[in-house]
């Protein structure tokens, strides 16, 4: 058995990583709406330009949209996985562990 100032202190290691994680699936929230505001404001405005002569200009922000989106997926799913592996650590301490049973709660 070891100390449970060290339970404790893992535990909230792992807490401080949790909201680590919670701060990158905020920001991938962020960036996924970035490309939907501009999609919206380029439909709301589609009736003052041509967007065949436009393509020079609307190309590259789609391709720049869609970086974006795949960016964002990319945080968004690598916050959730490690959000769950921290939530199952902290699960097995608890198991394992008798000092910590009292104080976290599922």
């Amino acid at each position: 058995m070891t100390d449970s100032s060290q339970i404790y202190s893992l535990v909230t290691l792992l807490l401080a990583e949790k909201r680590t994680s919670l701060a990158v699936l905020r920001t991938g929230i962020a960036i996924f709406t970035l490309p939907l505001s501009v999609f919206t404001v380029l439909i709301a405005t589609s009736k003052f330009y041509d967007a065949s002569s436009s393509l020079h200009f609307i190309i590259p922000l789609l391709i720049i949209c869609g970086v974006l989106v795949v960016f964002a997926l990319y945080l968004m799913f690598r916050s959730f996985r490690r959000i769950k592996d921290i939530d199952h650590k902290i699960h097995e301490i608890k198991i394992h562990e008798s000092c910590v049973r009292d104080v976290i709660q599922e």
